[in-house]
């Protein structure tokens, strides 16, 4: 497997997990029954729990543009050691930022973004510079 996709399915991954502790935060607020046939409302959890959410959510929306930029570096053959660092520093940035964001670290929550972000700018440019 090519480095940028094996970044790609460990970000993946983390979306899938990234839920799991504002849910069970809901559990405890909510009940399980309750978190099982309604949608909770999100405001009457803890707030460390509300940031959690919305951290799950920012990685939702940044993984498809990530996904997509290295899934046609991998099929253009434009992937190289360069594109391969610059996904694992995807990854991590985002790991950072779930952790930092769930903490309620205002600034180097956006600096952990803002890592990402550029990183998909890198790839990116890669593709069509």
């Amino acid at each position: 497997m090519a480095g940028e996709l094996f970044w790609l399915a460990l970000s993946a991954g983390l979306g899938l997990i990234l839920w799991i502790p504002y849910t069970t935060a809901g559990a405890g607020v909510f009940g399980l029954k309750s978190g099982t046939t309604d949608v909770p409302k999100y405001s009457a959890l803890p707030e460390w729990a509300q940031r959690s959410q919305r951290v799950h959510m920012n990685l939702v929306e940044s993984l498809a543009p990530f996904a997509i930029l290295v899934l046609i570096l991998n099929v253009s053959g434009k992937a190289d050691a360069a594109t391969v660092t610059a996904a694992a520093t995807f990854f991590y940035a985002r790991v950072a930022h779930a952790v930092i964001y769930t903490m309620g670290i205002p600034f180097l929550r956006t600096v952990a973004y803002t890592v990402g972000w550029l990183v998909c700018l890198f790839l990116l440019w890669q593709i069509v510079g």
